[in-house]
């Protein structure tokens, strides 16, 4: 059964963040993407959620989408992952979530993409260690984290940003991807490009 897009709903997690950009991704300064096109995604992992009387603690979910110019240009395509231990009702709820009819980042999001892909349930394996952070999404989606390195002494550095508009985190700590590849609804490997870990507390409607 469907949820009402009216449901009061609450999520609070760590996301993190990939695409094919150069560190610290434009994007998060109203700017162009690196390379004039955006290939990327993100991976939710609720500590913390409702909708409406459902529990959603403890699950994690994702988008890998590609578009063709930058994010706000639009014509993406976009594929869903949602956590195989969602019981129905769970799944209906995060369906309802990621479609945007309920407002949060997803909201936004849906207005830049022409095609979504139905849904696939998947096993998700999630590892938040800060910038050594890792999740894997079946055999679709795969993000290893890493430090970013200085070019001249290979020293491990920690940069971050303060994004008071941000609305999919407000706090982005920057990272590499060591491995960053997606393999069904939409195909990319971006490994050693952009990464980053963040908190989210979305509240809606």
């Amino acid at each position: 059964m469907a949820h009402s897009p009216a449901e009061k709903w609450k999520l609070k997690g760590t996301v993190l963040i990939a695409c094919n950009c150069d560190y610290g991704c434009p994007c998060n300064f109203n700017a162009l993407p690196t390379h004039g096109h955006c290939e990327g995604g993100w991976a939710w992992h609720v500590m913390d959620g409702r909708y409406g009387g459902l529990d959603l603690s403890g699950l994690t979910f994702s988008i890998a989408a590609d578009w063709p110019k930058a994010i706000h240009d639009g014509n993406g395509e976009a594929a869903v992952l949602i956590d195989e231990r969602a019981n129905e009702a769970q799944r209906e709820a995060l369906k309802t979530l990621v479609s945007g009819s309920a407002g949060g980042p997803w909201g936004i999001l849906k207005n830049t993409w022409t095609k979504v892909h139905e849904p696939r349930y998947v096993a998700f394996e999630i590892n938040l260690a800060e910038q050594r952070s890792h999740v894997k999404a079946g055999d679709i989606l795969e993000l290893e984290m890493e430090p970013i390195r200085n070019p001249v002494t290979a020293a491990e550095v920690t940069p971050g940003a303060v994004l008071p508009e941000g609305f999919i985190t407000k706090d982005p700590r920057f990272a590499s991807s060591k491995l960053f590849r997606v393999q069904e609804g939409v195909h990319y490997d971006h490994s050693g490009k952009y990464a980053a870990f963040g908190s989210f507390d979305y509240i809606g409607p």
